[in-house]
């Protein structure tokens, strides 16, 4: 009996073996390093990803030039069915700054750092006058300002205050805040959702703008000197949106003070913008073939968003996740790894309007959303890589409360806990392209990342060449590369999570 179960117990072990997940020789692994880190390619991706691209706002001529000249780098580089793939409608539809000035007049003269609200409509030229604080508080205020703004300059009251800070700009992950994300946080009771209300008051205020059709509206977002980006919820074919501009709240709020102390302003203004009808979101996309008859049909996704705001040229948000993923790629290609699983990059758009890209990309090739039903492409997904918090090292990974994916991780990175990728967290992150498969249960994740100082530049004109870290580009390369590569030639696929699977159904 004991020899029966001795053969039993060690064919079941036998068994296990050969679906266990399978790390790539060491080789690869020096190979890959080697390539990262002595023959990098990052400042050369860097400086065509932001200083020659430019801002890469959605649908703009912009974005039409940057897809264009990407798509040509990526052929030239080698890369295999490389092409720029329809993802979904846009509805807003193109747009572009082409010229904007602003500066206070009166009681005296400075220019000031200004960028309009994208999808928002041009002046008349250059506008001068004085500015109107509009202090609208209750229903009664209307009738104050009912008649007077038309054709005017008008300030909306700030609703941020300045608060000085005593942390550093830019900071990394501590060993104890890394020991924190390691753990597993659903044992702690879930937050209630708090049920907030529409504001009466701002729509009302929204609508009497409309109606009485100043020249500029002036925002305030930002500090610094640094405006914040953001955008109108504009529909292509609408009448264009009356021109406003956003100012940080150095030069905002130093209007409001003297306006409210009696003491006039005035500026002259001149916003010049231009709509366009690409009505569409397009992805970028390059491959490395697969090369196991059985398996080269299924895909190991990597990626991250190319799309930006209008002002800097979007280099830690998300021209550095790009960037990493192209090269994590052209180190793939360049050392001759033969991938089992064909490795795909996919360079996003539309992202910071609402994830279209990924959406599109999720829609058109691996789930029906309207029939909840996967297709063809469901079953072929291995993974998606993303990456989309600035600059920063990777220190780990998030891994969407799959347990099913650590046994995984643990075997993948070995070659590269020296390097300081130690940490496998169970917790959810939000905000970015990999939600996008996460929610239909596929195995998607994004980096955890040390911060540097990304919470301050990133949606400004800040956010340039300038804001990038090169030694942790080079660095989160290699790692997605390996990573990339393992997920490639495991025997075995971290499976989908058959809860969320079941509610996307």
């Amino acid at each position: 009996m004991r020899t029966v179960l001795t053969l039993f117990f060690s064919a079941f072990l036998s068994v296990c073996a050969a679906f266990a997940q399978q790390l790539p020789s060491d080789e690869y692994a020096y190979k890959i390093k080697q390539e990262a880190f002595s023959n990098s390619q990052m400042e050369s991706h860097a400086a065509f990803m932001t200083d020659f691209m430019g801002p890469r706002l959605t649908s703009s001529k912009q974005w039409e030039r940057a897809e264009t000249l990407t798509v040509e780098m990526l052929k030239e580089m080698g890369f295999s069915n490389v092409r720029a793939e329809y993802a979904t409608d846009f509805t807003r539809g193109g747009w572009d700054n082409l010229k904007t000035y602003a500066a206070m007049t009166v009681p005296y003269y400075t220019n000031f750092m200004a960028t309009p609200r994208a999808w928002t409509g041009s002046t008349n030229g250059l506008v001068k006058g004085e500015v109107i604080l509009l202090d609208i508080q209750s229903d009664a205020d209307f009738d104050k300002f009912r008649g007077k703004i038309g054709g005017k300059i008008i300030l909306m009251p700030s609703t941020q205050q300045y608060q000085m800070s005593f942390e550093p700009l830019a900071t990394r992950y501590t060993d104890e805040q890394l020991e924190t994300l390691a753990q597993d946080p659903r044992p702690a009771a879930a937050r209630p959702r708090v049920m907030t209300t529409g504001n009466d008051l701002r729509l009302k205020i929204q609508n009497f703008i409309r109606e009485e059709k100043p020249a500029v509206i002036l925002n305030s977002s930002g500090t610094f000197n640094v405006s914040r980006l953001s955008g109108s919820g504009y529909t292509s074919g609408e009448p264009e949106p009356i021109a406003e501009l956003y100012l940080a709240i150095e030069a905002h709020a130093r209007m409001q003070r003297l306006i409210e102390k009696k003491i006039p302003v005035e500026m002259e203004v001149e916003i010049k913008n231009e709509f366009n009808k690409n009505l569409v979101v397009n992805n970028i996309i390059a491959e490395i073939p697969g090369t196991d008859p059985k398996l080269k049909d299924e895909i190991v996704l990597i990626g991250g968003h190319y799309d930006s705001w209008h002002g800097g040229t979007g280099a830690a948000d998300n021209a550095s996740g790009c960037m990493v993923m192209l090269e994590a790629l052209r180190i793939l290609k360049d050392v001759g790894v033969q991938p089992r699983r064909t490795i795909r990059l996919a360079l996003w758009g539309g992202e910071e309007q609402g994830l279209h890209g990924s959406r599109g990309y999720m829609q058109n090739n691996l789930y029906d959303s309207q029939a909840r039903k996967p297709k063809a492409g469901f079953d072929k997904f291995t993974i998606y890589l993303n990456m989309d918090n600035g600059s920063g090292k990777f220190r780990g990974i998030y891994l969407e409360e799959n347990d099913m994916a650590v046994p995984f991780f643990k075997v993948w990175m070995q070659p590269l806990e020296s390097l300081g990728f130690t940490t496998l967290s169970l917790r959810k992150t939000g905000s970015t392209d990999h939600v996008t498969f996460d929610r239909i249960g596929l195995p998607a994740y994004q980096f955890i990342q040390d911060p540097l100082e990304y919470g301050r530049g990133y949606h400004t004109s800040m956010d340039t060449y300038e804001r990038l870290s090169f030694t942790d580009l080079k660095y989160n390369a290699a790692v997605a590369a390996w990573i990339a590569f393992c997920a490639s030639m495991d025997n075995g696929r971290i499976p989908v999570k058959p809860i969320a699977t079941q509610a996307g159904r």
